[in-house]
């Protein structure tokens, strides 16, 4: 039964990868779509408010300074509302928000939202009001998941274009991507999740009387407004503390695969985006070719690893799998494929506890994003990461056969080849470092507050990975919430949003300068299953060689000496 439900679902993200790339591609190249009597009244409005002029077009070094500013002021922004909530109107009651907003946790929490990471070190339900969580942080789902697919655009562009000194504009990217991409699908899908019971209003928290006699606070609020659009733009920032484990966040089986369709349908599309934008509609479709083997892979080993029970509970008759920190209503199938489909796809909700799974269950989604969430990945961000390892395998096969390296006609050069190799180096170094800095000080170590040895360790790897793949997963044995972390984890968020960025939109502006070489005999197709093969090997290759050591100290010790 679980592996029809993973097979339904990737059957949906295929069918609708097609429909959904070449739409997306249309509304970015500026041609004809069936929203444009509707939006383009409006999107001349803004422009003209904004000041922006849509036909002057930015530089790679322009197009990064704007993202970064937007960025910039996105964060400061949330920074101050949520250092002032207390004195906002609105609910929920004071007596029910116990955890203080600090100003490293405001700042932390304010970088994580406008980075799509939305690391949350708190509680929703007892940190923020409800005005902080529509005109805050649902504001930022939608600004920092458009401003990252215009990012992605802007990269495709670079291959795309010839002898060209410009990527676009990003306020004009920015635009479309919300008004002709997030907010419509975010409508409609916030319509399914009301009618399914994911609450939307204001009241305040009911105060119910269980079968025990004893009182219970149920927390609710204007959850559908956050619901959708933290999925579909790759935030997954929960209303509650429980994410989509909690029953008004995700009530039904239906909601779980609508959430996980939103994570997944965006990134999937993306390699056809990048195939109708470049003119080889091949090229897109071995991109995902090779998203897809990985993914099932890792759903393979994780579906295996969860389905047999733990050793401890073997002698206790249990059955049905490993149930521990997981939810009746999606069992370990709909769980598993949680856990994966939001570690590739650069999602931080989740409805199961990962703290919670076997140490090889857990493996598969730190390796997701360890990997940079290659498979899917962030919206937009997750195909510059896959093409960036497609660069590495494609370089190497070069050198061993003599001849210059090139990808769609652009040639791999020395400063081109720089800047693939310090996007391939900057995870492994901010992750790397920032674990031996937190297992090696009594700061870092202070936060195991239920775990030690290997788990521990898998604990503080998880949340550096988390935080620099941009994705806010936790395995929620790690207490995130002082200073040393909430710094640390949020030096990881900014170098996996901002430092990688760079080094994307840079390289995409050294290929649109270039003249596009025709293809030779010599040359290696991009589109042939030998180049997804020298793609996965890239994969598996790179992802070896930086953190075998580490994943050695943690899930796989911990899987040995269980």
């Amino acid at each position: 039964m679980r592996w029809l439900e993973y097979a339904v679902f990737l059957g949906a993200v295929l069918a609708l990868a097609r429909p959904v790339g070449l739409y997306v591609a249309r509304v970015f190249e500026g041609k004809p779509t069936p929203l444009d009597p509707l939006l383009r009244p409006l999107e001349r409005t803004l422009f003209r408010w904004l000041g922006v002029r849509p036909r002057e077009e930015m530089t790679a070094g322009a197009y990064l300074g704007c993202f970064l500013a937007f960025s910039a002021l996105g964060t400061a922004l949330l920074f101050w509302l949520l250092m002032l909530q207390r004195w906002l109107p609105g609910g929920p009651d004071d007596r029910y928000l116990t955890t203080a907003m600090t100003p490293d946790l405001a700042a932390n929490t304010a970088l994580s939202f406008s980075t799509t990471t939305t690391w949350q070190a708190y509680g929703g339900e007892t940190t923020l009001r409800y005005l902080t969580q529509v005109v805050g942080l649902v504001s930022q789902n939608f600004l920092a998941g458009a401003a990252g697919l215009a990012v992605g655009v802007a990269f495709i562009r670079g291959f795309a274009r010839e002898r060209s000194a410009t990527l676009g504009n990003f306020w004009v990217d920015l635009v479309r991507a919300l008004l002709w991409v997030l907010l419509p699908l975010s409508l409609a899908g916030g319509l399914v999740l009301v009618w399914q019971g994911v609450p939307l209003n204001a009241a305040p928290y009911t105060v119910a009387r269980t079968i025990e006699g004893r009182e219970q606070v149920i927390a609710q609020g204007p959850v559908a407004a956050l619901e959708l659009i933290k999925n579909l733009g790759t935030n997954g920032g929960g209303f509650f503390n429980a994410n989509g484990a909690h029953p008004y966040e995700n009530p039904t089986p239906l909601t779980n695969f609508l959430a996980l369709l939103a994570i997944a349908v965006l990134p999937a599309s993306f390699p056809i985006t990048f195939g109708a934008m470049v003119g080889r509609p091949r090229a897109g479709w071995a991109l995902l070719a090779v998203m897809i083997v990985l993914f099932v892979a890792g759903l393979a080993v994780c579906d295996l690893a969860e389905r047999d029970v733990p050793p401890q509970l073997v002698g206790l008759g249990v059955s049905g799998g490993n149930m521990e920190g997981k939810e009746v209503r999606f069992g370990v199938g709909g769980s598993v494929l949680a856990a994966v489909v939001t570690s590739n796809g650069a999602t931080g909700s989740y409805n199961a506890m990962h703290d919670s799974f076997t140490p090889l269950g857990v493996l598969v989604p730190l390796v997701n994003m360890l990997l940079g969430e290659v498979t899917f990945g962030g919206l937009g961000t997750g195909l510059y990461s896959l093409v960036m390892v497609a660069l590495v395998g494609i370089f190497m096969g070069g050198l061993m056969v003599g001849r210059t390296p090139e990808y769609l006609g652009k040639t791999i050069k020395p400063v081109e080849a720089k800047l693939i190799a310090g996007y391939s180096l900057l995870t492994p170094l901010v992750v790397m470092l920032l674990t031996a800095w937190a297992v090696a000080t009594g700061m870092g170590r202070a936060g195991l507050v239920t775990n030690g040895g290997s788990h521990g360790f898998t604990e503080i790897l998880f949340a550096y990975a988390s935080c620099m793949a941009n994705n806010g997963q936790t395995m929620a044995g790690l207490n995130a919430n002082s200073l040393f972390y909430n710094l640390t984890t949020a030096v990881a968020m900014a170098a996996g949003r901002f430092g990688l960025a760079a080094l994307a939109l840079l390289l995409a502006g050294r290929f649109a300068a270039q003249a596009r070489k025709p293809e030779t005999i010599g040359t290696l197709p991009c589109d042939t299953p030998t180049f997804g093969v020298l793609v996965l090997g890239s994969v598996v290759l790179v992802g070896a060689l930086s953190f075998l050591p580490a994943l050695a100290l943690g899930p796989i010790a911990e899987y040995l000496h269980r």
